[in-house]
């Protein structure tokens, strides 16, 4: 358990406004520079980890756009085989093609309803965005007042 002056700075430590006092301007700069550097490099790297989970859930969406797509296919393949076998013979046989018809029509239909949410579901990069709104505004230009 570490003890705290009123200032906010741990005993044996000088305050902020020791510490300014005393250091030299240019060490402070470099500090603020490096501290600055370090920043950006975590929002890049941030931005890097949140763009490639929504890419990858992206693709993971597109797989199953694509596995819908395939298996509407195969269940109009299979109603048009149904429905010229069912109209040449009017027998059983072109019921059990409309039977497999109708299972690839289902699953067809999950399988867009799963990449619809999956779609839903990309953020982008909420983190990112968030932290750079927390970018102190005396790091930002000035723009509209005059000095």
């Amino acid at each position: 358990m570490s003890h705290t002056v009123p200032g906010g700075a741990p005993l044996g430590e000088p305050t902020p406004e020791e510490r300014a006092a005393t250091t030299p301007l240019g060490e402070l700069l470099s500090e603020v520079s490096k501290d600055l550097s370090s920043l950006f490099r975590q929002e890049v790297a941030l931005a890097k980890a949140e763009l490639t989970d929504s890419a990858k859930k992206a693709g993971k969406a597109g797989g199953m756009f694509g596995g819908a797509g395939l298996t509407a296919l195969f269940a109009l393949l299979f109603l048009s085989i149904a429905a010229w076998w069912g109209l040449g013979y009017l027998v059983g046989n072109a019921w059990s093609a409309l039977i497999i018809a109708v299972v690839y029509g289902i699953v067809a239909a999950i399988l867009a309803v799963r990449g619809r949410k999956e779609i839903k579901e990309i953020k982008g990069a909420p983190q990112t965005i968030e932290t750079a709104k927390e970018v102190p505004e005396t790091l930002k230009p000035n723009t509209g007042r005059k000095p």
